[in-house]
């Protein structure tokens, strides 16, 4: 029985046919191509690679099935627009967000990632003086 759940294990996504650019006699040149990039093309580096990257979004896709069988098509239909609220949430340029609401419709609040550790503000590329970005805004 089938409750429309998306697939747990991962499927590879890999095309049956690889472009691989070749040389002038119609093989591939590593001198100009480089080996990694050819190798990239051909296999994954690991089986569970496509299915790390696409993590949030299937969670997302998963529970959003999971709340149409129990709630009906307004559950998701309401979290969407409850989400899509929560990233329009604007804020003067020079201050940082924290996206402290979709985090939470998300539920990755309870969770510590990478991004929660090097992204802190000292180590920010995005230096400016709010004194001259509002003068920027305000001349819109």
């Amino acid at each position: 029985m089938s409750f429309g759940l998306p697939p747990v294990k991962p499927k590879p996504s890999a095309a049956g046919k690889f472009e691989i650019q070749e040389g002038h006699y119609g093989v591939p040149d590593p001198m100009v191509y480089g080996l990694a990039a050819t190798k990239e093309k051909l296999v994954p580096s690991h089986p569970l690679e496509e299915s790390e990257s696409n993590y949030a979004a299937n969670e997302l896709r998963m529970s959003m099935q999971m709340m149409q069988n129990l709630q009906g098509l307004q559950g998701p239909l309401k979290f969407a627009m409850e989400l899509r609220a929560a990233r329009r949430v604007g804020h003067l340029p020079f201050l940082p967000s924290s996206n402290l609401m979709y985090d939470t419709l998300t539920g990755r609040d309870d969770r510590i990632g990478f991004e929660d550790i090097l992204n802190i503000e000292e180590f920010r590329e995005e230096m400016a003086q709010p004194h001259l970005l509002l003068e920027k805004l305000w001349d819109k």
